[in-house]
């Protein structure tokens, strides 16, 4: 059996326990870090009432003005939830791009951690980290993949021109908030497999 398979059977094995309690997995990364692909791997063979998958999608104006509000009804109550990128998103990409206030941003990361443990849930949080260089590489090949090119958006492309202040936000929240593991993503494959065989050890 492939080491990969070993781990998601392991995986299945931990969240199938009679006494698992919930857990939230949060995947934060650049844009093509690998995020959605990682969560159907973690997801392969686990069975679906077992766990749920969440999406980032574009928010609300009142969902905007009720960031952790709207987050809390996203908990899971049972099993493991994944999250393609999560409330986080308000403290890098929202503030990158201007999409909240200086005002919201504050409140936020001054708010998240007492928040966090209102939840009653355990939260276990990835950073998948890539290059500049990959990143660019990523943004280039999924512009020409007709499999992919669906998936590419304008702020795509504008991610490479403020790498190094997203570096800095992201060093920002991983150094406040507790509970992140930074994953080496250049390698994909090679990142899902130490992604996932850190979480079955956390789990554990």
């Amino acid at each position: 059996m492939k080491e990969l398979e070993i781990q998601q059977a392991r995986l299945n094995e931990i969240v199938l326990r009679d006494d698992f309690q919930p857990v939230g997995v949060v995947l934060e990364g650049r844009d093509t870090a690998g995020k959605s692909s990682t969560i159907r791997e973690l997801t392969h063979y686990l069975p679906t009432p077992k766990y749920s998958v969440v999406l980032s999608t574009k928010p609300s104006k009142s969902t905007m003005a009720n960031w952790l509000g709207y987050w809390a009804q996203k908990m899971p109550e049972a099993g493991i939830c994944f999250y393609d990128r999560s409330w986080y998103s308000r403290a890098m990409v929202q503030k990158i791009n201007g999409w909240c206030s200086d005002r919201q941003y504050k409140n936020f990361m001054r708010d998240v951690n007492a928040w966090e443990n209102e939840q009653g849930i355990r939260f276990i949080k990835f950073w998948l980290s890539i290059s500049e260089d990959q990143q660019r590489a990523r943004i280039s090949k999924r512009e020409k993949s007709p499999l992919t090119n669906w998936k590419l958006s304008p702020n795509d492309k504008l991610a490479l021109s403020y790498y190094d202040q997203m570096t800095l936000l992201k060093e920002r929240v991983l150094t406040t908030t507790p509970d992140w593991h930074s994953i080496g993503y250049n390698d994909k494959r090679a990142g899902i497999l130490a992604l996932i065989t850190r979480l079955c050890d956390l789990l554990e």
